[in-house]
């Protein structure tokens, strides 16, 4: 597939560099050339679109989704209709969408000792033992509440439809600018999902008596934490940019993938 991509996009004149990847190759630093392309097409399910929009997003440099993997919720053509997707494409018969993108710091002792960035969501959660955590949950520096469980995902619009749907959250429309506060399995019978402006800071506290708690982004990369490490959580100051056309939108592909149907829309 990718050579036959390669093959039509060169016959139309277009320069194409092809870069084999994976979740843990950093292609900036192996092909640094990315970051002034004016499109990446890039050929896998969601978790590998998640993967290169976080290294390509501060670049912006516009991204195409061709799904070979399973569900196919972030990506915007089967291999079935790539052939027409690609003409559609160099006939510039397409718009750009800007996605919100989250940056999470981790604190430990007052300090920094690790960022990271995230299309989908930030969970800080329990690891692979049956252990709750507790999470003290800030916004701009104002107490939302104690939540015991299993823990808290501080979700994208576009990772509305993600871990957070699964945990109970609400499906957000990914072009509004806000973050959804998820609790995942919360002890308690009165815990609910939150929608707060992107423009906010969020800060998750972690009280454990064990250690075995966890950051996760996008589902992806990650951490160990420690009792009393926090997390800070904030909008990123650049967006994904994604390639859709004109023909599709968002609530048609929600109802046609959330339905078991991942081969249409």
């Amino acid at each position: 597939m990718r050579t036959d991509i390669c093959r039509q996009l060169e016959r139309t004149g277009i320069r194409v560099v092809d870069v084999p990847i994976d979740h843990d190759t950093a292609i900036v630093e192996t092909h640094p050339e990315l970051k002034s392309c004016e499109l990446v097409i890039v050929l896998g399910g969601d978790g590998t679109l998640l993967g290169v929009a976080r290294q390509l997003s501060p670049f912006h440099v516009p991204m195409f989704g061709v799904n070979i993997g399973h569900l196919g919720f972030l990506t915007e053509s089967e291999p079935s209709q790539l052939e027409i997707a690609l003409e559609r494409i160099v006939a510039g018969e397409y718009n750009l969408e800007t996605r919100l993108m989250l940056e999470a710091f981790v604190y430990r002792d007052l300090r920094e000792i690790a960022r990271f960035t995230a299309l989908n969501d930030v969970g800080v959660g329990k690891g692979s033992f049956a252990r709750m955590v507790t999470l003290d949950v800030h916004v701009d520096d104002v107490y939302v509440d104690t939540y015991t469980g299993d823990g808290m995902i501080v979700a994208t619009p576009t990772g509305s439809t993600a871990y957070s749907l699964s945990c109970g959250g609400p499906i957000v429309s990914p072009h509004l600018q806000v973050m959804v506060l998820t609790p995942v399995c919360p002890h308690t019978l009165f815990s609910r999902p939150c929608v707060i402006d992107a423009s906010s800071w969020v800060r998750l506290s972690v009280h454990a008596r064990h250690g075995d708690v966890e950051l996760a982004v996008d589902g992806q990369e990650g951490m160990r934490l420690l009792a009393g490490d926090e997390v800070l959580v904030r909008k990123a100051p650049f967006q994904a940019t994604l390639v859709r056309l004109p023909d599709r939108e968002f609530f048609g592909v929600l109802r046609s993938k959330l339905h078991g149907d991942p081969s249409s829309a």
